[in-house]
């Protein structure tokens, strides 16, 4: 459960696509990151974006690597589309399919305005337990989804306070704060990037006493933003993210270019 947990909370943080060049009608980009736990490599994932004045989607996938793939191989493909706003980009629809140990769910959400009118999980839920902590109505109300929820149009505050999260099954808020700059370079990208600590705070939709999520409150975690030259946006280039086995870290291999 640890390692689900770091995976997942990996791909909210660095959940990401970016444009690098196109028509000002729309931009077409993938980026490449690799996901290590300390200096063993566990998975890649890679996102092909578009977008253009008034909307944007972003595909991605997710396949683990290295002796996570012989343990428990998992992979995942995730779908988001939606509308550009001045501060925001806000989803219209978000999916995901995560397949570990030849086992697949399906999650599937609708958004009107930020907030959620319709959710499908399939197959459904196994009876939750007496320690399961509920979403409510509230929750669903002025959220982002997991992916577009970490780019900022350039003009946006790039490190903002709160990140109401929410990914099909859990809400969660992601409190940021700023740290300063740091250098950054990878494959089609150098320059600054605009370093953000973050705290993981679960609201709901997880069951209370959870050891790796009750981990995952007490650390302080830390992502790079770098602007994407051409879409206008900022989006994740490097993630630290401590876990009991060790630091996770996630990294562009390819931003732009």
């Amino acid at each position: 459960m640890v390692a689900k947990t770091s995976v997942a909370f990996a791909a909210v943080v660095i959940a990401v696509a970016a444009a690098s060049s196109g028509s000002a009608a729309e931009i077409r980009h993938t980026s490449e990151y690799s996901v290590s736990l300390g200096i063993l490599p566990v998975a890649r994932m890679s996102f092909a974006s578009s977008f253009d004045d008034k909307s944007y989607t972003i595909n991605g996938r997710f396949s683990s690597a290295g002796i996570v793939d012989v343990i428990a191989k998992t992979s995942a493909e995730t779908t988001v589309k939606g509308s550009m706003r001045s501060d925001r980009l806000q989803a219209n629809s978000y999916s995901l399919v995560y397949t570990t140990k030849k086992k697949t769910q399906t999650y599937d959400v609708q958004y009107r305005n930020g907030n959620v009118v319709s959710t499908s999980v399939k197959p459904e839920p196994k009876a939750r337990p007496s320690t399961w902590i509920p979403v409510s109505d509230r929750d669903l109300r002025a959220v982002l989804d997991p992916l577009s929820g970490m780019i900022f149009p350039a003009d946006a505050k790039i490190c903002p306070n709160k990140l109401p999260i929410y990914d099909g099954e859990s809400r969660l808020d992601l409190v940021l704060t700023a740290k300063g700059t740091e250098k950054f370079s990878t494959n089609g990208f150098k320059g600054e990037a605009i370093v953000c600590s973050i705290r993981y705070v679960p609201k709901s939709g997880y069951r209370k006493g959870r050891s790796d999520i009750e981990y995952l409150k007490t650390v302080s975690m830390e992502v790079w933003f770098a602007k994407a030259d051409g879409a206008n946006v900022y989006a994740p280039v490097y993630a630290y993210i401590p876990t009991r086995m060790g630091p996770l870290y996630v990294k562009a291999t390819k931003y732009g270019g």
